[in-house]
């Protein structure tokens, strides 16, 4: 059984991350999806809450665990036995990026691979900050996170 990790912020989760979550999970025999916790960043929504959301929004898959983790990836990974590292990628951008830090963690890590896996297309302008800033106008989030996602979202910024 090969163990994969989805690493990310999930600030908030969307429903991009959870089509990527979907796949992942059919491919691997567990996914172990990773909210980031880095002190260097400023984050929405606290630890908790992305954890609590991606708990809930996960749950219906029974191969699939939400964790915090705030070390590197690769030694949560290493913690859990996992092989394979998870990606999304929307566009080139996203590639460049994703594709420098998977060689930075092979290095760190020659065990580890990384997997990139595009979301479906519907779901390709899905940014977290694009988001945020609609929900901080009181835009439509329907299409973009589950409604408990959005009900966080929306109480983050009073009329």
């Amino acid at each position: 059984m090969v163990k994969a990790v989805f690493p990310g912020s999930f600030d908030p989760p969307t429903f991009g991350h959870l089509n990527i979550i979907e796949r992942a999970r059919i491919i691997f025999g567990e996914v172990h999806v990773v909210v980031a916790v880095n002190s260097q960043k400023k984050y929405l929504l606290s630890e908790g809450e992305r954890v609590h959301l991606m708990e809930g929004l996960v749950r219906q898959w029974d191969n699939v665990f939400v964790h915090s983790w705030d070390h590197l990836i690769v030694d949560y990974a290493r913690s859990i036995d996992a092989r394979v590292l998870v990606r999304g990628v929307r566009n080139p951008v996203d590639f460049s990026y994703e594709f420098d830090l998977a060689l930075m963690n092979h290095g760190l890590n020659p065990d580890i691979e990384t997997v990139f896996l595009s979301p479906d297309p519907k779901f390709f302008v899905l940014r977290s900050s694009a988001i945020k800033e609609l929900a901080s106008f009181g835009g439509d989030l329907s299409t973009m996170v589950p409604d408990e996602v959005a009900q966080v979202l929306i109480s983050k910024f009073p009329a």
